[in-house]
């Protein structure tokens, strides 16, 4: 039997290559003669750096120091893969995991810019920046800026850093902005939120990022302004990424806009491996509405879907919070663990005890 695991990371437990290990081991207890091909997947978010360089293993990892979401310096790391293509992960310069407190207001995407800089500096022709995990919400101002951008206030000034300060945005001028690549600039999204609105940046992830209620307001009518003055296509799915970083690369850098799971998918070989399979298992930390929307599970079971034989897929979830789709079956492991919190403290083992416990159903049925 040929069983694909192909899980993204279940975020504040384990990682995407940990999940992998962990149901492989659980298998392999029941059913040591199977072929498992261990496939950890990303979708945007952190973690994408460490599946494309296990995917591609001509990657070159580098690494520069760069302003953090409140300007502290981190030191962050970006690929650079065959052909002079940069990826640069967004989270490893402007994530909310660097974060002590909260900022809502404050944080921002300065230090991705200086990323992009520096791997334009080295010679990379094209550019993918994955948008996931960010702390901010200042419509990529952060980056352009790093890049040459200027956004002004009435007084003509430079605007502080961050989304809050976006409402007083007066100008923006972009004719110090660094070109992009030859090769263009594409954004890996793990969701496909517009701008602005009620499904925008600020309404739906603010809170995410520590944002209440005045804050949101806030935030919302500074990247209303910001896309006033930018133009672009502030509607555009993905948009609202990383706290509109999507919206500012697509409006100032042209970058376009990809759904980042099935991007990565198939740069990691998902599609080869999937259509010899006779099981496939994927899974995440958390089960609901918005995971068949441009997340690793909904890119999984898309893709298996729509091989020939429509071959079973197993989704195994921390919590299980909507029914799965027809036709895959769900394992929570919560309910093995007798909780939510057991099931995060110790998510390999649980992990493991999914694996076996699916293979022990393989057995039967063969």
């Amino acid at each position: 039997m040929r069983v694909v695991i192909a899980p993204d990371s279940f975020k504040g437990s384990i990682s995407a290559a940990g999940a992998a290990a962990a149901l492989a081991a659980g298998w392999r207890r029941i059913r040591p003669g199977d072929d498992l091909v261990e496939l950890p997947l990303a979708d945007g978010g952190e973690g994408t750096l460490a599946v494309l360089a296990a995917a591609v293993p001509a990657s070159r990892w580098h690494e520069a120091l760069v302003s953090g979401p409140v300007d502290a310096q981190v030191m962050a790391a970006w690929l650079e893969m065959p052909g002079n293509v940069a990826v640069i992960e967004l989270a490893t310069a402007a994530g909310l995991t660097q974060l002590a407190e909260l900022q809502p207001l404050a944080a921002h995407s300065f230090g991705v810019g200086e990323l992009i800089g520096h791997a334009l500096d080295a010679g990379m022709r094209r550019v993918l920046v994955a948008l996931g995990g960010s702390a901010c919400t200042d419509g990529g101002t952060g980056a352009l800026a790093a890049l040459g951008a200027r956004f002004l206030a009435a007084d003509g000034l430079p605007l502080a850093r961050g989304g809050g300060p976006l409402r007083q945005l007066a100008a923006v001028d972009l004719d110090g902005l660094r070109q992009p690549p030859p090769g263009g600039v594409s954004c890996l999204t793990d969701v496909r939120a517009p701008l602005l609105g009620p499904a925008g940046a600020a309404a739906v992830f603010g809170p995410q990022k520590g944002a209440g209620p005045a804050d949101i307001i806030a935030l919302e009518e500074g990247l209303a302004r910001l896309a006033a003055l930018l133009g672009g296509d502030p509607a555009e799915p993905g948009a609202g990424a990383a706290g509109g970083c999507g919206y500012g690369l697509a409006a100032a850098w042209d970058a376009t806009l990809l759904p980042g799971a099935a991007e990565l998918a198939a740069i990691a070989g998902l599609p080869e491996a999937v259509a010899g399979a006779d099981l496939v298992i994927t899974g995440e930390g958390r089960y609901d509405a918005t995971s068949l929307h441009g997340k690793v599970v909904g890119a999984v079971c898309s893709m298996a879907v729509s091989t020939m034989t429509g071959m079973p897929v197993v989704i195994v979830t921390g919590q299980l919070a909507l029914a799965p789709p027809p036709g895959t079956r769900a394992v929570e492991l919560a309910s093995l663990a007798g909780g939510t919190g057991a099931a995060v403290r110790d998510a390999a083992h649980w992990l493991a005890a999914a694996g076996a416990e699916l293979a022990s159903a393989g057995s039967e049925r063969a």
